[in-house]
């Protein structure tokens, strides 16, 4: 059982972990804490007690949110959490005016293709070279509220 809440500071050194075990370039510690002070951001985490387990960050701009990155620890994986943090991330923007959700995923990540798609969200082009590290091209991806 794990709880979701509003990202906080004390939350970053266990977003970090997670960030260094997921991604090829993971974000900063300085890029989180600027996050925090970002009024356009808008971060979740899910917690087993006082462990970050997963976590998902945005940005709410006019009626539209932009998913910045999602990202479950290795031992949590497939139980649901990055699911159940798009779903509370989804119901919380759509009081706020959001119409519609948007982001970017490896052409290659196709398991978190197939998460978005289970929760509605549609191909909707390629962003050419878009990660860094590699050149990799990106999905472009919707959900319309």
């Amino acid at each position: 059982m794990y709880l979701v809440v509003p990202m906080e500071e004390r939350h970053i050194p266990g977003i970090l972990e997670i960030e260094k075990l997921s991604f090829h370039t993971p974000w900063s510690k300085e890029a989180f804490y600027q996050e925090l002070k970002n009024h356009f951001a808008f971060y979740l985490v899910a917690l087993d007690k006082d462990k970050v387990v997963g976590y998902i960050g945005s940005w709410i701009i006019l009626d539209e949110c932009h998913i910045t990155n999602v990202a479950v620890h290795p031992q949590y994986r497939r139980l649901g959490i990055a699911k159940n943090l798009i779903k509370i991330l989804k119901d919380t923007v759509k009081i706020k005016g959001v119409t519609g959700i948007t982001l970017e995923v490896r052409v290659s990540n196709h398991s978190a293709q197939n998460l978005y798609k289970s929760l509605g969200f549609l191909e909707y082009g390629i962003r050419k070279g878009y990660y860094t590290d590699n050149n990799e091209d990106a999905v472009i991806m919707w959900l319309k509220i």
